[in-house]
């Protein structure tokens, strides 16, 4: 398996992240958490969640045209099955109501406020990532 070690690219991706958390912080007060922003935006409705909305098309738009510019389309190769990507998704949709937050909101938002829940958080999200690759690459070979 191949890798591509991009520290620059990296970096800018990191910084951008960052910045548009902290922008969202000081001018709307909001925490960028994406589960909690997605949640409410299909729970509420009224005229001041719009930003939610907009926030989740910026997300979509900006990865789709970031993917298009530097990636390409045609590199992308799915390795698992439909159902196995559906009930991936919904394992994750349950983990991050679970935690309540997601890295988003504990990892990139939480530690810059020093919250211990969103210390710990992200501690866990990356036990549990190293525990998946283990057994996926050593106990089950793949």
């Amino acid at each position: 398996m191949e890798t591509t070690f991009t520290p620059i690219a990296s970096l800018a991706g990191g910084v951008m992240i960052g910045l548009a958390a902290l922008m969202l912080l000081w001018l709307n007060g909001k925490v960028a958490g994406i589960s909690g922003i997605v949640g409410a935006a299909l729970s509420d409705y009224s005229p001041a969640s719009r930003w939610r909305w907009f926030f989740i098309v910026g997300l979509l738009s900006g990865g789709g045209l970031a993917l298009y510019q530097w990636v390409g389309t045609s590199e992308i190769v799915l390795r698992a099955s439909l159902p196995v990507l559906i009930a991936a998704g919904l394992l994750v949709g349950y983990g991050t109501r679970l935690g309540s937050g997601c890295t988003s909101g504990h990892g990139v938002c939480g530690i810059g406020r020093l919250s211990p829940r969103s210390i710990a958080a992200p501690c866990v999200f990356m036990a549990v990532a190293a525990l998946t690759v283990f057994v996926q690459r050593h106990v089950m070979g793949a």
